[in-house]
């Protein structure tokens, strides 16, 4: 047994929101979890606070270089209609009340359009935020590079895309590399892919590097 007291607001707290419905309870409860994650020891963590929000406060962005094949999506549908979500959707807080995908496309478009997924989710999705001190362009596409990158899942063109934007939006090749995690000669492959001789032309790489 916990103490008393604190058993004792737990349980005032508990009959509180069951006096709710469900749309002033899950904003209670969201409140109550930003608050916990104000004061807890891993409030610099991400994952410490999940909140669900209405699917239509998220977006997603344009830039992902993910895909998934036609199987992997019916199992993920499948996943979520048996387990639920067992990890939250990675967010850009925008405004407080507006989000951009980082991470969880996929989760995010199948809940979303989905009927049976829809009704189960009561049209809200978890979520997960990550340093709203980095919400420049380049900040976002790199943090969603990184998680896709964690998978082993991109796709080349549209990594390639990305670090022609990165280098457009003034980041140089060190500055991409480290935040890609990428080593140089990938950088200067990437950029190869979309014949941008003039974004490298005073680097040396070798000739041999095609694309097929």
């Amino acid at each position: 047994m916990g103490d008393p007291v604190q058993q004792q607001l737990i349980n005032d707290m508990t009959t509180w929101l069951e006096s709710l419905d469900v749309e002033a309870r899950i904003e209670a409860i969201n409140h109550f979890r930003q608050a916990l994650h104000g004061v807890s020891p891993f409030n610099d963590q991400p994952v410490d606070c999940v909140i669900w929000v209405k699917e239509e406060q998220i977006a997603p962005n344009a830039y992902n270089p993910n895909n998934m094949a036609p199987p992997e999506k019916r199992l993920l549908q499948k996943s979520l209609e048996a387990d639920g979500f067992t990890q939250p959707l990675v967010v850009m807080d925008k405004d407080g009340h507006q989000y951009e995908i980082v991470d969880g496309f996929h989760r995010y478009a199948l809940a979303s359009s989905k009927p049976a997924l829809k009704k189960q989710f009561k049209g809200y999705l978890p979520i997960t935020s990550i340093d709203s001190r980095s919400t420049t362009l380049p900040s976002r596409m790199a943090a969603t590079v990184r998680h896709n990158r964690a998978r082993g899942r991109h796709q080349i063109n549209a990594m390639s895309d990305i670090v022609l934007e990165l280098a457009r939006l003034g980041w140089d090749d060190e500055k991409i590399s480290k935040e890609l995690g990428m080593d140089s000669d990938e950088v200067l492959r990437l950029k190869q892919i979309n014949g941008l001789l003039e974004m490298f032309g005073d680097r040396n790489f070798s000739q041999a590097w095609t694309v097929k």
